[in-house]
């Protein structure tokens, strides 16, 4: 019986340090244990099963802002980066009154105008008190959205990394020098 428990322990071991680092790093941030509803869809996106293990990018976006431009410069960056990883999702707010109140326009704008194909979620609160739960955690670990577009870094591991502010353009040198250290 000792020497069947024995043999038990060290295929056990053996099967863990078999397994891929990404399966063994996959754990799920709490934080990120959520399911969104999807922009203009009744669909959702399980945050944990979207980003587990993954470098993710978070950003709070709206449709009539002078930085809507940036979804082009956003999915640029997804389509640059995807296949080593990175996910990129994005929350419309109309916490600075520049969403759209129809869904479908808002859904028309990210994805016809712009090329948008990472996930976009239904319009959230993203400051305040009754910010949804990740801007709540991204705030409190960071700051809370100042203005659309801020762009939140997060680790394989659920880590917060770093916060760029609106200005910091999608392409910018140290947004990928963060992104590439991320991966």
């Amino acid at each position: 019986m000792k020497t069947l428990t024995s043999l038990l322990a060290v295929l056990t071991a053996l099967l863990a340090f078999a397994m891929p680092a990404s399966a063994q790093d996959a754990a799920c941030a709490q934080w990120l244990e959520h399911e969104v509803t999807k922009l203009n869809s009744s669909d959702t996106v399980d945050l944990c099963a979207e980003t587990a293990g993954k470098p993710v990018l978070l950003v709070n976006t709206a449709s009539y802002c002078g930085f809507t431009y940036q979804f082009t410069a956003l999915e640029a960056l997804f389509q640059r980066f995807k296949d080593e990883g990175l996910v990129v999702i994005g929350f419309p707010s109309d916490d600075f009154n520049q969403e759209d109140d129809n869904a479908a326009a808002t859904a028309e704008i990210c994805y016809v105008n712009h090329g948008v194909t990472f996930p976009m979620t239904e319009v959230v609160k993203v400051k305040n008190a009754d910010a949804h739960p990740v801007f709540a955690h991204l705030g409190s670990e960071t700051e809370a959205p100042g203005w659309n577009f801020n762009k939140y870094l997060v680790g394989k591991d659920g880590e917060v990394l770093v916060h760029f502010g609106s200005n910091v353009e999608p392409d910018a040198p140290e947004m990928i020098a963060a992104i590439e250290a991320a991966l």
